[in-house]
């Protein structure tokens, strides 16, 4: 299995009002995918509710390999999301690991 997990900050031209309309929208967007690319197993978008993180944003998504995970992130939905998520957000971070299910 192949965990992705990316995090982002929103631009900070957003109001609190416009940040949870793009929060919206960026769930909008990329969980349905999940149904669309073989392999994806779970696609969750969560925007920050707690004072204690430094990050507005995160996507976790779990795949059942590397070549679904690479599915995913050249799928034309995906791609396509990826237009409207940059335009709103900013400080990328990405972390990919492989691990066994028990």
């Amino acid at each position: 299995m192949v965990k992705h997990i990316v995090l982002w900050n929103f631009v900070e031209s957003l109001s609190e009002t416009e940040k949870a309309e793009a929060g919206a929208k960026m769930k909008a967007l990329l969980e349905p995918i999940r149904e669309l690319v073989p392999g994806a197993v779970e696609i969750q978008v969560l925007q920050n509710q707690l004072s204690s993180s430094n990050r507005d944003v995160a996507l976790i998504s779990t795949f059942e390999t590397l070549d679904a995970l690479a599915a995913y992130q050249n799928h034309p939905a995906h791609v396509e999301a990826g237009k409207y998520v940059r335009s709103v957000t900013c400080n990328r971070a990405c972390m990919d690991y492989e691990y066994a299910t028990v």
